[in-house]
Parts: structure tokens; C-alpha cells; sequence
């Protein structure tokens, strides 16, 4: 099982919505559509949840893109 994250690529906000469509494997736009539905349809209370769950939810750990050149990270070709 994946362990939930959030999204330092895939992010808009606080990258909740991107690490759970990274770890449900469903489009990241589709879940945006449907969580900005949910906001109007809960009254505002999908809103608050979300921003507990950002605060809950730890960040991605630190991503190495190999196509990309760093000075600190300058061991080897990249």
C-alpha cells in the first residue's frame, strides 16, 4: 500500500489533491472538479477538512528529477 502524501509536482494549493490522485492513480483535474463541487454541496465543510488533512498529511520527500543539472546534486551525469 502507497502511503499518502503531499504532492510537491502535482500541486495547486497545498498538493493534498495531487498526492491522493497520485496514490488512487485518477486524474488530478478531475478530483480538483469534484472537490470544488463538494465545496458548495457541504457547505463549506469539505474546505475545513481540507485544510486539516494539509496539515496532517506530510510533504513528498524530496524528488530527484534525473533529466534536471543541480550543483548539490552533481554527482555523476544527470
Amino acid at each position: 500500500m502507497n502511503k499518502l502524501y503531499r504532492s510537491s509536482r502535482n500541486r495547486m494549493l497545498t498538493g493534498l489533491i495531487g498526492g491522493i490522485s497520485e496514490n488512487l492513480g485518477f486524474s488530478s483535474t478531475l478530483l480538483r472538479i469534484i472537490f470544488f463541487i463538494s465545496i458548495f454541496a457541504t457547505g463549506g465543510t469539505s474546505l475545513l477538512i481540507y485544510f486539516i488533512a494539509a496539515l496532517v498529511v506530510p510533504k513528498e520527500s524530496y524528488h530527484a528529477d534525473p533529466y534536471t543539472y543541480s550543483a548539490d546534486h552533481a554527482r555523476g551525469y544527470k
